[in-house]
């Protein structure tokens, strides 16, 4: 099995066969109070689990179904809200961009900056992420095979930044569902780069309720499961502590109650597979 290159996150090290790591949070900061209150849970489920972990939320989700939808607090008030998780709680933040503009101002507070899969091919996009210097994390397309994203990763090593990590999330199966294919691991694994399972926006349904999407996630666990017996190095979840009444893909969610089991097979399991890689 391919073994990625390492990537230092302060005293974080992703990829190279190091410990299976988290990045989780809710899908879009709803206000203040719930972020904090999400990421010190998550935070604190995560260390028992003995799990690195990056917290991750948006502060804009630009790509909802519905023009009615909650979007989120904005750049700049979103900005100021994961500031003070992340030095109040110590903990390395990811949150995504949109266009180039949001950029360098969300790399003065973000440690990850996030390409969404539907903007995964738009190199200024890519540009402005790479010349922040910070790590980006590129979601794979939809509608991008796993070989497609050479041309991604080249874009951000060409601006020059090397410190990348793909993410899986799903390839577009019919109508309003996607498929995992677990081919996909290996051969992202074989660009140099940590590769992350998003278990929770491949179970989604785009769009299947008509004005918001759907989702199954009574399928996060098994396919969670199947990313990190294939040799993934991090896995992606969105949670909230009452999905029902999440503002953004609450459909898809996995419920907070449920994340420490989880956290603890993913852990059993990678430890594993990561025995198989060093021998």
């Amino acid at each position: 099995m391919t073994t990625t290159r390492e990537i230092t996150l302060n005293s974080l090290r992703l990829g190279a066969n190091n410990p299976l790591f988290l990045i989780a949070g809710p899908c879009v900061i709803e206000n203040e109070a719930h972020a904090r209150k999400m990421a010190e849970s998550i935070a604190k489920i995560a260390a028992d689990a003995s799990i690195p972990y990056i917290f991750k939320a948006s502060y804009d989700k630009a790509n909802r179904s519905s023009i009615k939808s909650f979007r989120g607090p904005g750049l700049k008030e979103g900005l100021r809200i994961l500031s003070k998780i992340k030095h109040d709680l110590d903990l390395p933040i990811l949150s995504d961009i949109h266009d180039s503009s949001q950029a360098a101002p969300a790399a003065v507070v973000c440690d990850i900056l996030q390409i969404p899969a539907f903007l995964s091919r738009q190199t200024d996009l890519l540009e402005a992420a790479s010349k922040t210097n910070r790590i980006v994390n590129i979601k794979k397309a939809q509608f991008l095979s796993p070989w497609d994203m050479t041309n991604v990763v080249e874009k951000i090593a060409a601006a020059g930044n090397d410190k990348i990590i793909l993410t899986e999330r799903g390839a577009s199966f019919g109508y309003q569902n996607l498929v995992v294919d677990m081919r996909s691991f290996p051969v992202l694994q074989k660009l140099g780069h940590p590769v992350v399972f998003d278990a929770t926006h491949s179970i989604q349904l785009p769009g299947g309720q008509g004005h918001a999407s759907g989702g199954q996630p009574e399928f996060i666990e098994p396919l969670a499961r199947a990313a990190v017996a294939a040799g993934v190095d991090g896995v992606f979840l969105e949670t909230h502590d009452n999905p029902e009444a999440a503002l953004s893909d609450g459909a898809n969610a996995l419920p907070l109650s449920q994340l420490p089991a989880l956290l603890a097979r993913l852990k059993e399991l990678s430890s594993v597979v990561r025995r198989w890689n060093a021998e």
